[in-house]
């Protein structure tokens, strides 16, 4: 067997081949990398503080930033990835060298020339120009190509293709194409293409985040989750499993990368899964379910929580949100997934290393709950208290109780065992005790409570949020090994102070280095981006779509999901779903309205960023799947394949929260209501597993299971049974629209069915829901058109549109001139879906008992 440090060594290659390039550089070459990776980060917090402002020193505009940004990522692409598998990895090549050259000249072109490129925006690009854009731009896929492989590229030169090719195309996604000159700026030197919103988000808030992952896990943090995961959860039948995904979630927080996620934490959680009974492809799976769940997880979400905020419209608050609770569902669907299979293998229970009765289990959970809950409301009501009395002076106060509060947890920890970082191949006779763990490391949580506190009680911007955090965990870095050798009454050394700074210096380059594959993949993806809103390509998915579903929103959502995961496959987090995203999100919103159904934009990009994420696990290019087996030592296809089952769970809630909203916290009407979405949903994820896994009480018949993924998914949304037997609504003529709005007083809404002429010459049909506002004195058509921008005229058994105001509810619904309004959709009273539960649950209540008297007869004959 492979001892534990050349197996550590080996997955710590596999990181840095994914992330950081896999050379392996001594000397000057070293000190390079080192160098530029240093100054960028130092860039970036620059940039991020009032530091700027305050030295009148390197202000910079959005432009120049985005641009500078670039530089950075393209030079640490070319100087820490090989060219091939084959390349020399002791050293940099010179033609590497001047490939980096060239590419920061491309990017430096703009800050240099900022002005004149400016002035001249619109007009006709110089020839140097021409060459600045399309060097950049190969230079930047070929930084791609190193730093993500073939399919970012792939994916890049179709869509510059298809800029050019416009014209030649079917008739279906035709363009009538860019012109060179309209390509060069529209790419490379504007803020719509390569240097648009999703590099400014990169450079504005994601490279932050990550660089407070990186200096969080160089404290500790990462190693203090696992373990503390593991003792909370190591004693219960498949244990290490349920840790793993445990403590997925609390570093896939704050992690960007999927792959890094899957290595970290499955480095000690896969072993233990196998050690305990699950086969390599189920340890390995479980691992690589959990992780890419960690990118779904607020508050980071792999970064795209920033990215949402930007193309919905909404503050990053309601990102998270909106997202939690499909989340947490998701992550306790994969938990039931864990113990059934655990079930199913009669695997056996590890013995705590303190064991107490279910009694003192129960008390002692309720009385950490019951302490935690009262320390954190009293810290709030603190820090409440000192916004209020000491006015401009709180924020000095603020943090001299976070000072306090600090130096108390370290002196708390004084009295339990330091974390060490074990070895998962040690014997493991018994599982460690979760309460020294928990105290022992609490101080981590620190920086942590530092920017979920300026987040979602301060409600700071993102980057001065994280700002805070990272300044917090500078102070971490610096101070924790002298504060805890003091605690543990050893001698302070000043080795211990320079094993701290050096620990934060680390940490700012391993925070540029993991950040050098996700900024250039937020580039190379700005040319999709950029492609899409220079040739209309979003409006034509429409189109592709409707035609290809026949009518069918159901069928509709199948094909985008199915889209979603193919344009995902290879791709990391961000490029993933900036891809989806600027493709398939508009299509999907204007498709949703033409069928009436009202679809929230944030339900929509949530719907793409799951199904892009899933291609993490769908063969053939399953890279995060993959990296799973390399670490299980598993086949990977196989692996592949068993994560892609377990991922099923998380494919359905999409689905569901397009159609049911109160999953993301949207219509929720009162607590009530909050808490019966929220139950049904945990239900519904317990059964979902059951189903899928094909045992609950005991293994289940073929119809038991079919019967018990049926029962889940209504479960989920109840309405469905009541849409079938009685439609939401009925249909009426059309005429009965001038009625209504003739005199109305008060606001109603209201469905219409038109029919009329598409772009492309084509007869459609949509559903249009417009409300209508009355003050009880106005005629029909000024009611129309006031409230909704309508003009009509009645046209046989139809309404003729004829006038349409910009902007207006009908315009923007997608009404045009000589549509015509056939028909009126009206609501119906109809009893509340949520009834429809009752018998649901009776039908799970039916085969859990006979599941339960089948096991009870074989417990019999054994």
């Amino acid at each position: 067997m492979e001892n534990p440090a050349a197996q550590s060594r080996g997955h710590a290659r596999l990181i840095e081949e994914n992330d950081l390039g896999g050379r392996t550089l001594t000397g000057k070459a070293h000190l390079t990398i080192v160098g530029v990776a240093l100054l960028w980060s130092l860039y970036q917090l620059w940039i991020a503080s009032p530091f700027p402002f305050w030295f009148d020193f390197l202000i910079l505009n959005d432009t120049l930033q985005r641009s500078i940004h670039l530089a950075f990522a393209l030079a640490l692409a070319f100087l820490t990835f090989p060219a091939t598998a084959r390349s020399r990895r002791d050293g940099i090549p010179t033609l590497d060298i001047v490939l980096c050259l060239i590419a920061v000249g491309t990017c430096f072109y703009t800050v240099v020339n900022y002005e004149s490129v400016v002035s001249r925006s619109g007009g006709a690009r110089t020839q140097l120009e021409f060459f600045v854009a399309f060097a950049g731009l190969g230079l930047l896929l070929e930084a791609a190509r190193r730093a993500l492989g073939l399919p970012m590229v792939i994916i890049g030169l179709v869509f510059i293709g298809y800029a050019f090719l416009g014209p030649n195309m079917p008739e279906i996604i035709s363009h009538r194409g860019l012109s060179l000159n309209r390509f060069t700026e529209h790419m490379w030197l504007s803020t719509e293409g390569v240097f648009g919103l999703p590099l400014g988000v990169s450079s504005g808030f994601i490279f932050l985040y990550v660089l407070f992952g990186s200096l969080l896990d160089k404290a500790g943090a990462g190693n203090y989750f696992i373990q503390l995961s593991f003792g909370l959860l190591g004693h219960l039948r498949g244990g290490p499993a349920k840790a793993a995904v445990i403590s997925s979630a609390l570093t896939g927080m704050i992690s960007g990368s999927a792959i890094a996620n899957v290595v970290t934490t499955g480095t000690f959680t896969i072993p233990l899964m196998k050690r305990v009974g699950f086969s390599p492809e189920k340890a390995g799976a479980i691992e690589v379910s959990s992780s890419i769940n960690g990118q779904i997880m607020p508050p980071i979400m792999g970064a795209a929580a920033f990215l949402m905020a930007e193309f919905v419209g909404i503050s990053y608050f309601e990102v998270i949100t909106h997202a939690f609770i499909p989340a947490f569902i998701s992550y306790f669907g994969l938990y039931c997934i864990v113990h059934i299979e655990a079930l199913k293998g009669r695997m056996a229970v590890l013995e705590r290393a303190v064991t107490y009765s279910g009694t003192q289990r129960l008390m002692h959970s309720i009385l950490t709950i019951t302490l935690l809950s009262g320390v954190g409301f009293g810290l709030y009501l603190l820090f409440e208290a000192i916004g209020a009395l000491f006015g401009d002076n709180a924020l000095i106060m603020t943090v001299l109780l976070l000072a306090g509060l600090y130096i108390g947890l370290i002196w708390v920890s004084r009295r339990y065992p330091e974390i060490e970082v074990d070895d998962p191949e040690a014997p493991l006779l018994k599982v460690p005790a979760a309460l020294p763990i928990f105290l022992a490391g609490l101080f981590y949580i620190l920086p942590i409570g530092v920017l979920v506190w300026c987040l979602m009680i301060e409600r700071f911007s993102p980057a001065l949020s994280v700002s805070w955090a990272i300044l917090s965990i500078f102070v971490l870095l610096l101070t924790q090994k002298p504060l805890l050798a003091l605690a543990h009454r050893r001698p302070v050394s000043a080795a211990l102070w320079q094993s701290g700074a050096e620990d934060l210096v680390n940490g700012l380059i391993m925070g540029a280095r993991n950040m050098t594959g996700v900024a250039v993949a937020m580039a190379a993806a700005g040319i999709i981006v950029g492609v899409v809103s220079a040739t209309g390509l979003g409006l034509l998915m429409t189109e592709i779509i409707q035609t290809l579903s026949g009518g069918s929103f159901f069928l509709m959502m199948l094909l985008t999901a199915g889209m979603c995961v193919a344009l995902g496959m290879g791709l990391p987090t961000t490029a993933n779903y900036i891809v989806v995203a600027a493709i398939m999100a508009n299509p999907f919103v204007t498709l949703a309205a033409e069928h009436g159904i009202e679809v929230p934009p944030i339900a929509v990009h949530l719907f793409v960023f799951y199904f892009g994420l899933l291609s993490g696990t769908t063969p053939p290019v399953a890279i995060d799947a993959f990296a799973g087996a390399a670490v299980a030592r598993s086949e990977p296809m196989r692996t592949s394949l068993i994560a892609f089952v377990y991922g099923l769970r998380t494919a359905i809630l999409p689905f569901i929260f397009v159609l049911n909203p109160a999953l993301l916290l949207i219509g929720v009407e009162s607590a009530w209501h909050l808490g019966l979405v929220v139950g049904s949903s945990i239900v519904a994820m317990v059964i979902f597993a059951a189903g899928t896994q094909g045992y609950f009480f005991a293994r289940s018949r073929l119809w038991e299971s079919v019967v018990l993924v049926v029962v889940a998914i209504l479960l989920l949304r109840p309405a469905a049974i009541l849409d079938a037997v009685q439609p939401p609504f009925e249909r009426e003529p059309v005429h009965v629209l001038l009625k209504l709005a003739d005199g109305l007083e008060g606001q109603i809404d209201v469905r219409l069915i038109a029919e009329g002429e598409n772009l492309s010459g084509a007869t459609i049909s949509k559903t249009v829901v417009l409300t209508l506002r009355g003050d009880g004195g106005q005629s029909a058509e000024d009611v129309l058109f006031d409230s909704a921008g309508l003009g009509v005229e009645p046209e046989g058994d139809a309404l003729l549109v004829t006038d349409l105001s910009f902007d207006g509810q009908a315009q923007k619904g997608g009404l045009d001139y000589d549509w015509k309004i056939l028909a009126l959709e009206r609501s119906v009273d109809r009893m509340n879906p949520n009834w429809l539960l009752l018998p649901l649950l009776a039908i799970m209540a039916m085969i859990i008992a006979l599941q339960r008297r089948r096991a009870a007869r074989r417990s019999e004959y054994v």
